[in-house]
């Protein structure tokens, strides 16, 4: 749980006052992103060609990965994988900080609302967030900061969760941002283009390009 950055992200983007993510539909996009980037780490998604391809046949034991992993094994790119399913990949990320006692979640208001989130302990996003702020400011090397740093840096930038990244840090530390991103492509290089792609993703999803399907 603590090394899963699907989670990591939801908690990064959690609005108390919102009760709930900062942005609903931006965070599916986010954490489904950051499930691919965790599977791309762990060595279980790799590239070819352009094409997402997954190593080995054991499941991970975490139902968020593993419900990703599923959706890889047809062969798609990274920004395909990314829209992919966001919507159920959103709602088991909170499903399983509830079964580990970070979520409280509460069922929607109303037909047509959405589930209303509270995290237990304040505690546990404000030193991730910490975590993060530590990766933006540092003056190490960005090849010395953990890679799930840089990636929870990169996919919080690309999705605008303010209280994270500033506006104006993402001035001041553009250089760094964009260093952190580029280590994605380590990984596989599609990978960063989908993260670098994420605004332009949120606009569309958001109905701003004509939608997206999504589910």
């Amino acid at each position: 749980m603590n090394d899963d950055l699907a989670c990591l992200m939801y908690l990064l983007a959690h609005d108390d006052a919102a009760e709930g993510p900062y942005d609903r539909s931006r965070t599916q996009l986010l954490v489904r992103a950051a499930a691919l980037v965790d599977l791309a780490l762990r060595g279980r998604l790799r590239e070819d060609g352009g094409t997402v391809t997954v190593s080995g046949t054991e499941p991970t034991g975490d139902p968020v990965l593993d419900g990703v992993l599923r959706d890889a094994a047809a062969g798609h790119g990274w920004k395909y994988l990314v829209r992919r399913h966001r919507k159920r990949t959103l709602a088991d990320v909170e499903d399983r900080l509830a079964t580990a006692g970070l979520l409280t979640v509460k069922a929607p208001r109303t037909r047509l609302g959405t589930r209303r989130s509270t995290v237990t302990d304040p505690a546990v996003p404000a030193v991730l967030r910490a975590r993060v702020c530590a990766a933006l400011q540092g003056d190490g090397p960005v090849q010395e900061i953990p890679a799930a740093d840089a990636a929870l840096l990169a996919l919080s930038a690309a999705g605008g969760i303010r209280s994270v990244v500033s506006r104006q840090d993402q001035k001041t530390f553009r250089a760094r941002i964009d260093a952190c991103t580029g280590c994605l492509a380590a990984l596989a290089p599609g990978l960063e283009k989908a993260v670098r792609a994420l605004p332009m993703t949120m606009i569309a999803a958001q109905g701003g390009m004509g939608g997206m399907g999504g589910s």
